[in-house]
């Protein structure tokens, strides 16, 4: 089971929604470093251990150089993002760039930061070369295909656009090498969201099976293997978090069955997660608007799915803290709903809440990720504030809300 809490007390969520305009996101400051400091405690055995954080999940400066000063790289898919990495302190190989279907200008822009490349595809190599020089370090993303099965979220490898096949991964490194690459990594993305640790302990496996192979076929030694992310967090409260310790612990006895009396040893261990880092430190703060009655009973917020699309996109569930009434009985059945003119506009479908009254604050859960960087702007809905939680209790706005004059910045009239 997960404890679904706030990082405030109801009273003083209700002030900061009567200070703040709402519907705001929320991080918790002191949650996000404790956790970023347990996942390097778990991986402690790993000499040279980085999480890169997944910048898509929370794209935020203030969020970045938190998880900088605790010793996470950031892991970039964008030139926006590269530049918001490098903005945020991070420099040359604490960044990694993996993307896809990449514009020759971004790869440039990777390679002048000194960013280690992650590329996607074979035939990136030559569109690499096009405006930059093979770098020293080089890393290719790995797609088994019918050799893994994916997970719920990640689906089917075959079926994936992504990454490098079996039988071009060892021309993938052959061709870098020839081009003057001297260092390399190994990179794999197989799932998302995943709650059962040992799917995470069967990917090093993968990858540790894969460097051992391109070493046996080609003398490249790989430097270091990055797992990617998709280390899941408990969105529902009867879920279960994965036990970090347990899975670093099966890792390193595979690493040691496998690795460690090789000539690949000392290979370090590396992950891009994102949503295990912030995830269950974010919250969506939102007011009722209306309570309706239909043919089902509604709560209106004033968030949409512009500020959580999650719920809409994915049919994902979020928890949600009616403030003030959490010890009421859950007598209600509501669909919880947005104001967008769209019927799958909704927070919760047929969910047991307390009474709910107009003006009570509702707080979202588990909003750290993919919540807000995942907004966008239909029916003219503007984005909202994300404020920071910081360790002294304090508040600060750390993006402001967009107005209409932001919204019309890009049209011509």
């Amino acid at each position: 089971m997960s404890s679904k809490r706030l990082p405030l007390s109801d009273e003083k969520m209700i002030q900061l929604a009567m200070d703040y305009p709402t519907p705001f996101h929320l991080y918790d400051e002191r949650g996000i470093r404790e956790n970023a400091q347990a996942f390097k405690r778990a991986f402690g055995w790993v000499d040279g251990f980085k999480n890169y954080f997944a910048v898509k999940a929370c794209p935020n400066p203030s969020i970045l150089k938190i998880v900088r000063e605790e010793g996470f790289g950031a892991d970039c898919s964008s030139l926006p993002e590269l530049i918001m990495a490098q903005q945020a302190g991070f420099r040359g190989e604490e960044i990694m760039f993996t993307s896809n279907d990449t514009p020759p200008e971004e790869f440039k822009a990777a390679s002048d930061m000194g960013a280690v490349l992650n590329l996607d595809d074979i035939t990136h190599i030559d569109a690499l070369m096009e405006v930059a020089a093979m770098p020293e370090l080089i890393s290719f993303r790995y797609n088994p295909g019918p050799d893994r099965t994916g997970n719920a979220i990640i689906g089917n490898p075959v079926e994936a656009k992504y990454g490098v096949t079996t039988e071009q991964l060892i021309p993938a490194y052959l061709k870098a090498k020839e081009l003057g690459a001297k260092r390399f990594a190994l990179h794999t993305m197989v799932a998302s969201n995943e709650l059962e640790g040992s799917y995470i302990v069967e990917t090093a496996r993968m990858l540790f099976t894969q460097a051992l192979r391109i070493w046996e076929e080609t003398q490249i030694k790989i430097e270091f293997i990055n797992m990617g992310g998709g280390i899941g967090i408990p969105y529902r409260p009867e879920d279960k978090a994965i036990d970090l310790e347990v899975v670093s612990r099966e890792i390193k006895r595979l690493y040691d069955e496998m690795i460690a009396s090789t000539p690949l040893a000392p290979l370090r261990v590396v992950f891009e997660c994102g949503r295990m880092v912030t995830g269950p430190f974010g919250y969506l703060v939102s007011k009722v608007r209306h309570i309706s009655e239909k043919y089902k009973m509604y709560v209106g917020l004033d968030a949409s799915m512009a500020n959580l699309m999650r719920p809409a996109l994915y049919g994902a569930y979020h928890h949600i803290t009616v403030v003030g009434k959490e010890d009421l009985p859950k007598d209600h059945l509501y669909d919880v709903t947005g104001s967008l003119c769209e019927n799958n506009d909704k927070f919760a479908i047929d969910r047991q809440l307390p009474l709910i009254e107009k003006g009570d604050v509702v707080v979202i859960h588990d909003t750290g990720a993919h919540g807000y960087a995942m907004g966008f702007n239909y029916n003219g809905k503007l984005r909202s504030a994300e404020y920071l939680l910081k360790e002294d209790g304090s508040t600060a706005m750390i993006r402001r809300a967009e107005t209409v004059d932001d919204y019309f910045a890009t049209l011509k009239f």
